[in-house]
């Protein structure tokens, strides 16, 4: 059936003006990130820098010692991710693949946690991290990160699992594989891009995460990108520069991961997040 062309023309439309909502607050915090205070403070505002300057990124790393936040972030979001696809995947395969009584009962427990507010555990994760001697410190960090993003992980990686065919496993049974051999040497090669996927949105998650990093580490020297971005502004100004410049290179990491990876992605969303 041939689709009228205003119906065509229409569409267009609504898609071109949905991506310039999307692309226009990046587009804004692109351009500003190079103007100089002048031209932030102009009005009408200029929509290209009229002199570019790179003054607010080397405020950002000079000024404000960006470095040590990028490198918390980079050590936090990086071990988390390790840790959510390590026990996440052997957690998915066993949901998927053995017979555990309750697998029901515990993928909806995993799916209800996974959307528990994070506001709502900070104040007895504080005490307890107090009381461990945790607080200023990596862990603080990695652990809740790693607990709050494993069950996303385990939906994704479970149904990725469940698309190998099952003869596998029987197969090595019957040839006397054990359980975590076949988990590692025959299933987890066969969903690598259930793997990238996880990988992907658990660091995202991990890498912009602001109220945990905000509350559990107080010390400059253990803070993150975004908790370090938000205390830019002093008691009498606001940088907007260096914000921007901040957030562009904060961002920058995510796009390079969104471009290289966005088949799994979307693979991801589809075939692990939707189906069931």
């Amino acid at each position: 059936m041939i689709q009228p062309m205003w119906r065509k023309v229409v569409g267009y439309v609504v898609l071109i003006l949905f991506l310039l909502m999307i692309l226009l607050p990046f587009y804004w915090m692109f351009v500003t990130a190079f103007k100089p205070d002048t031209e932030i403070a102009a009005y009408p505002p200029h929509f290209i820098p009229q002199h570019p300057t790179f003054s607010h990124f080397k405020q950002a790393f000079v000024q404000y010692n960006f470095w040590p936040f990028i490198r918390n972030s980079i050590i936090v979001s990086l071990i988390s991710t390790f840790l959510v696809l390590l026990f996440g995947s052997m957690a998915g395969f066993s949901l998927a693949r053995l017979p555990i009584p309750g697998r029901t009962g515990i993928m909806v427990a995993l799916l209800v946690i996974s959307m528990f507010p994070a506001i709502a555990v900070v104040s007895p994760l504080y005490v307890l991290l107090k009381s461990l001697g945790w607080l200023n410190t990596y862990q603080a960090l990695i652990v809740p990160y790693t607990a709050f993003n494993m069950p996303f992980a385990i939906w994704i990686l479970r149904n990725y699992f469940l698309q190998v065919p099952g003869a596998l496993f029987e197969a090595a049974s019957v040839d006397g594989a054990s359980v975590f051999r076949t988990f590692y040497q025959i299933f987890l090669p066969m969903t690598t891009p259930g793997l990238f996927t996880a990988a992907v949105f658990t660091f995202v998650a991990c890498w912009t995460e602001f109220l945990f990093a905000l509350v559990f580490n107080s010390s400059n020297a253990m803070r993150t990108i975004p908790v370090g971005i938000a205390l830019f502004s002093g008691q009498y100004s606001v940088p907007y520069g260096t914000i921007f410049a901040g957030s562009l290179v904060a961002v920058v990491p995510i796009i390079i991961l969104v471009i290289i990876f966005r088949k799994w992605i979307v693979s991801g969303l589809t075939q692990g997040a939707v189906k069931g």
